[in-house]
C-alpha cells in the first residue's frame, strides 16, 4: 500500500532522535536537581554513620563508669569445686575463707515397690504437701505413666515424678519433692496417702509425740495484768476453769483464765510444734446478773409524828451501805477472740493468733511453732468474754516433719538440711544455695567435702581488659569516621586495613564530604583532649592518665621517623603495660574512667564520664547531629517536590514535541505520496504517447 504512513511509527525523518536531543536540553534543570538530591541523601547517610559510630562509643563509655562497670566484677574459685562453689556479687569484698561441707541439703524421694506394667492407679483425690505448699487434683484412674504425667503437669515446682524400669515387665514410680530441707518433707494426704501405702511407697512408723496439760495439777493461775475495764467487771480467775478428764480438755468459762508450763525437754527442741484444739461455745451472758447487783436500793421515808397539832419529822437513816452517790453505768457484754498467749521468760505475753472454726461448736486447730516464739515458757488462756466459754484440748508436742506416722519404704533420699562449717561455725540451711552467710556471696553446696575448701574472691581482670580494649576499638572507629568525613586524603582509607572491599568503596564516596564543617573537627579535638588529660582523683593515686595504662597515640614508643598515620588520633595499646596496670592498680583504673569529685556519691569526672557528656551533645535527641539530619530532611523533601514538578513538566514537554513532530512527519509523508502519484501519472502519459 504505497503512500500509507503512520506518523511516529516509521520514523522516516529521525524525529525520535530529534525529540530526545531536544528533551536532553530541557532535562538539564531536572538532572541538576536529581544530582543535588543524591548529594543530600549521601550527606544524610554520612551524618547517620558518624552518629552511629559516636553512639556506639558513648554506649561503651557508659559501661566503664556506671554501676555495672567491669572493674567491679568478681571471680570466685574453690579448692573443692566438686563439693562447694561460690558466686560473688559486684559489691563483694576481695577475700578468701574456709568452708567444710558436712552434708548437702536433700529432698524426699519416694519409690514404690516393683509394679506390673499394667498396674492401674485408682481414681480419687490426690493431695501432696511439701512444706507450706500443696497440690491437689482429682484423678480418674489410669496407668502409672499417665499418673506420672498428671503429677508433672500440676507439680508447679513442688513435686515431680518419673517412671523407672525396675526389671523385666515391671516398673516403679518415683515421686520427689523439688525443694530441699527438713521443713520440706513430702507429705501424702487423701487418696495419695492410701496409694502410697498400697504401692509400697511408705510403711507405718512409731509416733514420737509428747502430750502435756492433761491434768488439773498442770492448770496454773495466770500472771496478773491490769485491763482497761469497769471496776465491777469480775477479774480473770482460775476458779472459772476446770480440767475434764473424760474429754481430756480444760473448760474455760466466762472470765476464766489459766496457764500451763511447757516442759523443758520440749523447749530444748525448737523444731517442735505445739498442737491443740480450741472449741468455742456460746453460754448465758453474765453481764445482766452483774448489772442487777449494781442497782441502788430504795430506802423508806423516815416518816413524821404528830401530837397536839405539832408535827415532828424523823431524822434520815444514817445506815452506811457504802453506795456510790451515782449508780454505775451498766456493764456491756464482752466478745473477743483474743484468748491465747505465749508467756515469755520475762513475764511478758505475746498473742497467739486464733480463728474460731467456721461451724459452731467445732474445734479449731492451733499450731504453735516454738521457733516463732523464742523464749516461750508457758501457754496462757485468758477468756475476757462474758457470754462465751472455750474448751481447750490437751497439748501435743511433735515435729510435723518427722511425726507423720509413716516413712519411706524405699527411700532414694530423705529431706535434710545442708550443714556447713564457715570459719569453724556450724551453719544449717534448708537449701544448697546459701546467700546469707558471707556478705554479697552465694555458696552453692554440691557434696560433702573430704577436706576443708578454700573459697577465694578475686577481681575479674579479664573482663576489665576486654572492656578497655573494646573501648579503644570503638574510639578508633569513631576517629576514623571523623577523619574520612573531614579530610580529602585517600590514604586515610588505605590505612584502615580492617575494611572490606565494599566498605572501602562506600567510605570513598564520603571522603572529605564535610571538610568545611567545624563541628567534626571540634568533637575530635575535644575527645583527644579528654583522652590525654590527667585525672587527680586521689593524692595517693598512681594511675592518673590513660597513657600510664599503655594506651596512647604512640603507645609502642616507635620513633623510627615521621609517620602521618600517627598524627590522625588513633589509640594504640601496649598490652604488656596494660596487663601490669590491671594486675596492680585496678582500683585506680576504675577511678580513672569515672569518679566522684565532690563527695555526693555521683560520678562527675573521669575519661569515660567526660567522653559520654561530650558525645551526648552530638548524639542525643535534638543534638547537633539530629539538627543536621533534620535540616537535610527538609532539603530532601523540597528537592523531591521540585523533581516531581520538573518531571511532570518534562512529560508534558515531551508529549508536545512528539505530537508536533508526528504531525510534521505525517504532512511530509503525504506530500511525498502526492509527488509519487504525479510522477507515476507523467510516466504513464509518456508511455502512451510513444
Amino acid at each position: 500500500m504505497a503512500g500509507l504512513n503512520i506518523p511516529g511509527v516509521t520514523d522516516q525523518y529521525n524525529t525520535n532522535d530529534t525529540v530526545e536531543k531536544l528533551m536532553k536540553i530541557e532535562r538539564v534543570p531536572l538532572t541538576r536537581e536529581q544530582n543535588q538530591l543524591e548529594n543530600l541523601k549521601t550527606e544524610k547517610n554520612a551524618w547517620r554513620d558518624i552518629n552511629s559510630r559516636l553512639t556506639s562509643l558513648r554506649d561503651n563509655t557508659k559501661t566503664l563508669y556506671s554501676f555495672e562497670n567491669p572493674f567491679n566484677s568478681k571471680l570466685t574459685s574453690s579448692t573443692e569445686e566438686y563439693a562447694i562453689t561460690a558466686e560473688a556479687n559486684r559489691s563483694a569484698s576481695l577475700q578468701s575463707f574456709k568452708v567444710d561441707v558436712l552434708q548437702a541439703a536433700s529432698s524426699d524421694r519416694f519409690l514404690t515397690d516393683e509394679l506390673e506394667n499394667d498396674f492401674k492407679v485408682p481414681q480419687g483425690t490426690y493431695t501432696y504437701k511439701v512444706g507450706e505448699k500443696q497440690i491437689t487434683f482429682n484423678w480418674k484412674g489410669g496407668t502409672l505413666k499417665d499418673f506420672s504425667t498428671a503429677i508433672n503437669k500440676r507439680g508447679n515446682n513442688i513435686i515431680k515424678s518419673s517412671i523407672i524400669g525396675a526389671s523385666a515387665g515391671k516398673k516403679s514410680l518415683l515421686i520427689e519433692a523439688v525443694p530441699t530441707g527438713k521443713e520440706n518433707r513430702l507429705i501424702f494426704e487423701d487418696d495419695a496417702k492410701t496409694f502410697a501405702f498400697d504401692s509400697g511407697m511408705v510403711d507405718k512408723i512409731k509416733s514420737e509425740t509428747q502430750t502435756f496439760a492433761n491434768s488439773q495439777n498442770e492448770i496454773l493461775p495466770v500472771n496478773k495484768i491490769e485491763y482497761d475495764e469497769p471496776p465491777y467487771m469480775p477479774v480473770l480467775s482460775l476458779i472459772n476453769t476446770k480440767y475434764n478428764e473424760e474429754n481430756e480438755s480444760v473448760t474455760v468459762d466466762p472470765r476464766g483464765a489459766y496457764q500451763v508450763k511447757v516442759p523443758e525437754k520440749i523447749l530444748r527442741d525448737t523444731a517442735l510444734h505445739l498442737q491443740f484444739t480450741v472449741t468455742k461455745k456460746e453460754t448465758e451472758d453474765i453481764t445482766p446478773a452483774i448489772n442487777q447487783t449494781l442497782i441502788q436500793p430504795e430506802l423508806p421515808d423516815a416518816g413524821t409524828a404528830e401530837f397536839g397539832g405539832i408535827v415532828i419529822s424523823n431524822n434520815e437513816s444514817d445506815t452506811n451501805l457504802n453506795l456510790p452517790k451515782e449508780p454505775p453505768a451498766p456493764l456491756e457484754p464482752v466478745l473477743t477472740d483474743s484468748i491465747l498467749y505465749a508467756v515469755m521468760e520475762d513475764g511478758t505475753e505475746k498473742e497467739i493468733p486464733y480463728t474460731p472454726a467456721a461451724e459452731e461448736d467445732k474445734p479449731a486447730q492451733i499450731d504453735v511453732k516454738l521457733a516463732d516464739y523464742p523464749g516461750i515458757k508457758a501457754i496462757a488462756v485468758r477468756n475476757l468474754n462474758t457470754g462465751t466459754s472455750f474448751e481447750i484440748s490437751d497439748i501435743t508436742a511433735l515435729d510435723p516433719v518427722k511425726d507423720l506416722g509413716y516413712g519411706p519404704k524405699h527411700p532414694v533420699s530423705t529431706a535434710d538440711d545442708a550443714i556447713i562449717k564457715y570459719e569453724g561455725i556450724t551453719i544449717t540451711r534448708s537449701s544448697n544455695k546459701i546467700d546469707d552467710v558471707v556478705p554479697e556471696i552465694t555458696l552453692n553446696v554440691h557434696d560433702k567435702t573430704e577436706k576443708t575448701a578454700t573459697i577465694a574472691v578475686k577481681p575479674d581482670v579479664d573482663s576489665s581488659k576486654t572492656a578497655i580494649i573494646d573501648f579503644v576499638g570503638k574510639y578508633n572507629q569513631a576517629v576514623a569516621e571523623l577523619n574520612i568525613l573531614s579530610q580529602n586524603k585517600p590514604e586515610i582509607i588505605e590505612e584502615l586495613d580492617y575494611l572490606t572491599n565494599d566498605e572501602r568503596e562506600a567510605e570513598q564516596k564520603k571522603l572529605g564530604l564535610f571538610q568545611s564543617d567545624f563541628s567534626l573537627t571540634s568533637i575530635k579535638s575535644n575527645m583527644a583532649s579528654t583522652i590525654a588529660a590527667r585525672y587527680m582523683f586521689s593524692d595517693s593515686a598512681e594511675i592518673t592518665m590513660l597513657s600510664q595504662l599503655g594506651i596512647a597515640t604512640n603507645a609502642s614508643g616507635y620513633s623510627g621517623g615521621y609517620s602521618q598515620s600517627k598524627l590522625r588520633g588513633y589509640l594504640e595499646i601496649d598490652e604488656k603495660k596494660l596487663d601490669d596496670a590491671l594486675a596492680n592498680h585496678l582500683d585506680d583504673i576504675k577511678m580513672l574512667f569515672g569518679y566522684d569529685s565532690d563527695g555526693d556519691l555521683i560520678v562527675d569526672s573521669g575519661i569515660a564520664y567526660k567522653l559520654d557528656k561530650q558525645i551526648s551533645a552530638y548524639t542525643q535527641t535534638g543534638g547537633i547531629l539530629a539538627m543536621k539530619t533534620s535540616t537535610l530532611d527538609s532539603k530532601i523533601k523540597s528537592s523531591e517536590t521540585r523533581i516531581s514538578k520538573l518531571e511532570a513538566q518534562m512529560d508534558k514537554k515531551e508529549a508536545e514535541l512528539r505530537n508536533k513532530y508526528s504531525q510534521m512527519e505525517g504532512s511530509l509523508n503525504s506530500l511525498e505520496a502526492q509527488q509519487n502519484t504525479i510522477s507515476n501519472f507523467v510516466k504513464q502519459n509518456q508511455n502512451q504517447n510513444k
